[in-house]
């Protein structure tokens, strides 16, 4: 999404992470995605990969006023940490040989601290999208998926209205589009976006 907002393009490579090519895990022997490789480094964090995008002037992302962007780096510093860290253990809790419940209840209360802090507009912050809608949605959403009903019978209806806008968003529906898997014989990248 950050790629689309600053108007960046590069070549997209699809992958099945259950069948990781070894040209991915030779430029990040993490085996994460995303991955973006530049000529002379690579970026394997997904906040890195925003902020490099970011760092170009662009008109298509909501500009932070002081106020915004302290609050804006709180929420997404807990959403890449404590909550991606029970938001895995909920999903994968036979993975981690843990409670999903406990796990599942953390989401729900860091997801209930942002009912009490948000009034979407329908983004975050106004009409147009921001850095904190792009890099805690992916997550929020992933939380909606792990059981649909549940997250749908809380209470934090404001959350669940900025989610419902970002998943019906052209920024959404462009970035989610599906792509032929790469095959490195093919050389079959496609140019995104």
């Amino acid at each position: 999404m950050a790629l689309i907002l600053a108007s960046k393009k590069c070549e997209l490579r699809e992958i099945l992470l259950k069948n990781k090519p070894d040209e991915m895990l030779k430029i990040s022997s993490k085996g994460t995605v995303p991955v973006l490789q530049f000529t002379d480094k690579v970026l394997d964090e997904s906040l890195d990969i925003i902020s490099w995008a970011m760092n170009s002037p662009t008109s298509n992302i909501h500009i932070y006023s002081n106020t915004e962007e302290s609050l804006s780096l709180d929420l997404i510093h807990l959403f890449d940490s404590q909550f991606k860290y029970h938001l895995d253990r909920y999903k994968y809790s036979s993975r981690y040989g843990v409670d999903p419940k406990n796990h599942q209840e953390e989401c729900k209360a860091i997801l209930e601290n942002l009912e009490d802090k948000i009034d979407p507009q329908p983004w975050i912050f106004g009409k147009e999208v921001s850095l904190l809608d792009i890099s805690i949605l992916p997550f929020i959403r992933q939380c909606k998926i792990a059981d649909p009903d549940w997250f749908f019978a809380q209470s934090f209806g404001r959350v669940i209205d900025l989610l419902n806008y970002f998943e019906n968003s052209d920024l959404f529906i462009q970035a989610m589009q599906k792509y032929e898997l790469w095959d490195p014989n093919k050389n079959n990248g496609k140019i995104f976006p």
